[in-house]
């Protein structure tokens, strides 16, 4: 079991660097139709042409382009959702079996945590118990690791520091094979994150922005602190030269681009 986790986590992690870019395309399953990924098979063709590390989505997205895939790729597939913008709660189920992720081809799963949530307990223990059944199929498994609630009774913002220090150590605790979450917003409060959680740490790039330089800062920021790459979705696929943007952050990534050479590869 521990050496198919090996085998299929170094799918996503560049062995020289340890770093990884993941392109997160499963929004469509919450909110349908998102500009930007419409087409499954102009995005997954796009993303591995630009030589994405690995591709976060769903079975169904995975299914209409299920051709364009090529071994150099990865499939991390969401396990779970059962909620959408047409009035679901946002509470994470388990929608998909380990068995069937693992006939999918799929490299990863990927499981939302909302820690803080009021319906923690539950997020945790179904969390803990898929990462049982894929561990014994001997696949990893990435945690979105989200926090909210209070900290010394004090309502904190979905980046705070502190807040994302907790849920990252929380996921690794669960047992995450890897942890996406939030920038903290400075190197230092983000290295305190990484220092204290024993996976690697991607970055999520959250609402979609008009400020690439800004997301870019935020990688470069984050890799200094000791995280691992990126699991972005929008603003990397939100972006109108969806090549360009996948070179500049695989430059800023894997090759130690500067943020000024990544804004020139897109032209800014």
């Amino acid at each position: 079991m521990e050496t198919g986790i090996v085998l299929r986590k170094n799918q996503f992690f560049d062995t020289r660097d340890k770093r990884s870019v993941i392109i997160a395309l499963d929004h469509g399953g919450i909110a349908g139709p998102v500009e930007g990924i419409e087409d499954p098979v102009r995005v997954i063709r796009a993303c591995v042409a630009g030589a994405a590390d690995g591709i976060l989505t769903t079975k169904g997205f995975a299914d209409a382009a299920r051709r364009e895939w090529n071994r150099s790729t990865g499939l991390i597939l969401r396990v779970t959702g059962g909620f959408t913008v047409l009035g679901g709660g946002f509470e994470e189920e388990i929608i998909m079996e380990a068995e069937s992720a693992l006939a999918y081809g799929a490299s990863c799963a990927a499981i939302t945590v909302k820690f803080g949530h009021e319906r923690e307990g539950s997020f945790i223990k179904q969390a803990s118990l898929a990462i049982d059944a894929f561990h014994r199929l001997g696949v990893p498994v990435m945690i979105e690791a989200m926090a909210r609630g209070t900290i010394n009774k004090n309502k904190f913002p979905a980046n705070d520091p502190e807040g994302i220090r907790m849920a990252a150590r929380m996921a690794a605790e669960l047992g995450a094979d890897l942890v996406k979450t939030y920038y903290t917003g400075s190197p230092e409060s983000f290295s305190r994150v990484t220092s204290a959680c024993p996976v690697p740490v991607l970055i999520l790039g959250g609402a979609k922005t008009d400020s690439p330089v800004g997301v870019f800062q935020d990688i470069v920021d984050s890799l200094e602190s000791g995280g691992a790459g990126i699991a972005m979705g929008r603003n990397i696929w939100g972006f109108p030269d969806l090549g360009a943007m996948l070179e500049a952050v695989r430059g800023l990534v894997h090759s130690g681009w500067t943020v000024k050479q990544a804004m020139e590869r897109i032209g800014n």
